[in-house]
C-alpha cells in the first residue's frame, strides 16, 4: 500500500476526513475466507418489518438497477481513495419495493458465514447508498465484495459490508459483527465515529 504525501492540495484536503490519508490502490480487509459464488443458488432476501418481503435470484437484482454513484471511501483503519465509481442498484429502490413498517428503522445487513453490521434506516437511503456489483467499470473482485457489497459512502467503510444476500428491517439498533468488537454504531468519518467508548446516550438514534 502506497501512501500519497501529507499535504494535499486545498481542494482534496477538503474531501479528506479528519485522521484519514489518501491511499494508492485499494487495500483488501475483511474477517474470514472469500465466499465462492454459484449463480444457481444465490439469492438475496429483504425482510423483516416490512409490508411486502421478497427474495431476488441475481439476475433479477441486476435487473432493478443499474445506476452509479461517484463517491469516496473511508476506511476506519485510516485510509480514504477518492473518486470510485459503483455500480448497482440503489438501497432506496429496494426499500420501495419492500415499503418497511413505521418501527421499522433500523438495517441489518446479513452476508456470507453469518457475518452482519447494523445502520439506520436513515443512513442506507442515503442518495449515494447502493447495492453494488461493480467498481470503475469492472464487476467488483472477490476480495472486494463480488458479486455484490453494500456502499455507504457517508459512513466508515466497514459500513460497506462485503458478499451480502440480505437486509432486515428492525426496530432496534442490533449491533453486527464489528459493532460488538468495540466499533461505532454510527461510523460518520467527519465526527470521527470509530469506537463505541464514543457513544452517548443517543447512540440508539441517528444523531
Amino acid at each position: 500500500m502506497k501512501l500519497f504525501g501529507p499535504k494535499y492540495p486545498e481542494e482534496i484536503a477538503a474531501r479528506v476526513p479528519p485522521g484519514q490519508r489518501l491511499v494508492k490502490g485499494w487495500p483488501v480487509l475483511h474477517y474470514g475466507p472469500i465466499p465462492r459464488f454459484d449463480e444457481s443458488s444465490w439469492d438475496f432476501k429483504v425482510f423483516g418489518l416490512v409490508e411486502n418481503p421478497f427474495m431476488v435470484s441475481y439476475s433479477e437484482l441486476k435487473a432493478l438497477g443499474p445506476a452509479k454513484v461517484t463517491a469516496d471511501m473511508h476506511c476506519v483503519t485510516g485510509w480514504s481513495t477518492l473518486d470510485n465509481e459503483w455500480e448497482g442498484v440503489p438501497v432506496r429502490v429496494l426499500s420501495e419495493r419492500a415499503r418497511p413498517k413505521a418501527e421499522g428503522d433500523w438495517v441489518i445487513t446479513h452476508c456470507e458465514y453469518g457475518y452482519t453490521s447494523n445502520l439506520s434506516l436513515q443512513s442506507v437511503l442515503d442518495d449515494d447508498a447502493l447495492l453494488a456489483w461493480g467498481h470503475n467499470g469492472e464487476p467488483l473482485a472477490p476480495e472486494h465484495g463480488f458479486p455484490l457489497r453494500l456502499v455507504v459512502p457517508k459512513r466508515y467503510a466497514w459500513k460497506s459490508a462485503k458478499w451480502l444476500r440480505g437486509l432486515e428491517f428492525v426496530d432496534r439498533n442490533e449491533r453486527g459483527f464489528w459493532e460488538v468488537r468495540g466499533y461505532h454504531t454510527h461510523a460518520d468519518p467527519w465526527r470521527e465515529e470509530r469506537y463505541s467508548y464514543q457513544e452517548d446516550k443517543g447512540s440508539e438514534s441517528e444523531p
